[in-house]
């Protein structure tokens, strides 16, 4: 046997248990609903106990573009009384109800296209995207306007900056996977056009803009495995015509015996044939 010490248990939350008082002002509850027109207040439809003579009551809701939300009304009373008092009331979506989509800061609501003419677009100090240009960089072409403090640009693209740009690059109509790159032959890539203006810096591998004027992609930044129809090296080839050839056409029946004029000193077919030799 142990010694007989004392226990300490963590208390169970007990549940609410709904008062039966507050459960029956079901009137009390749909007279607080006030600044609606009565008709905007339906049936009831529950009551729910929120804690120790605590009680909610929902009501529906018949307001134009509210459905599925339920009107809530909490009540209370003190202990050993009966009366009955509003704590508040609210207007709460059901399971069912239409709600606006969740609220976004302007920054991540921002699509591109969405800056118009004359419009202004912040950058934050604390961009990610950018790093102080008098910091050493690992992009060449940086490094040679900007090792120098007040030379150069004050801000330029960050490694995350790059790697963004990059991978949003590729991935869009501009990259490999475009449907125009896709129908291209395969030997028609830009990076071996002649129209291909490589960027500088650490983009110059993967990316350069086109310069043809007839390409759907001109003036635009493209990866090199992007592709279309306008390759310089898509020359056209002067497809080689047959020539049908005619048969020969002769008659080997009839013989047209045709007279030919003798040369002088010519010898003549019936006379004897001249020794051969010297003289």
């Amino acid at each position: 046997m142990g010694k007989n010490e004392r226990v300490t248990r963590t208390a169970a939350t007990r549940a609410a248990r709904l008062d039966q008082v507050c459960a029956a002002a079901v009137e009390v509850a749909r007279a607080a609903i006030t600044e609606v027109d009565p008709s905007d207040v339906g049936e009831h439809l529950q009551a729910v106990a929120e804690a120790d003579r605590v009680v909610t009551h929902f009501f529906e809701c018949h307001l134009d573009g509210y459905q599925g939300w339920r009107w809530a009304v909490t009540v209370t009373r003190v202990p050993r009384s009966r009366h009955v008092t509003v704590c508040e009331a609210v207007l709460l979506p059901g399971s069912d109800a239409l709600l606006a989509p969740g609220w976004l800061p302007w920054q991540e609501r921002l699509q591109p296209g969405d800056l118009g003419p004359g419009d202004l677009l912040l950058t934050p100090q604390d961009d990610d995207r950018l790093a102080p240009g008098y910091l050493l960089s690992d992009d060449p072409a940086v490094e040679e306007t900007a090792w120098e403090l007040g030379l150069g640009r004050p801000r330029v693209l960050s490694r995350e900056g790059r790697t963004e740009t990059a991978q949003r690059w590729y991935d869009g109509d501009h990259g490999p996977g475009a449907a125009i790159s896709v129908a291209a032959p395969a030997s028609a890539r830009c990076g071996t056009c002649g129209f291909y203006l490589p960027l500088a810096g650490a983009l110059r591998q993967s990316f350069g803009v086109c310069g043809n004027f007839y390409a759907p992609d001109d003036g635009r930044a493209v990866s090199a495995d992007h592709g279309c129809g306008a390759h310089s090296e898509a020359l056209a080839e002067t497809p080689e015509t047959p020539v049908e050839e005619l048969p020969t056409i002769y008659d080997d029946n009839a013989v047209e015996p045709v007279s030919v004029s003798r040369a002088s000193g010519s010898v003549e077919s019936g006379e004897p044939a001249e020794p051969y030799g010297h003289p």
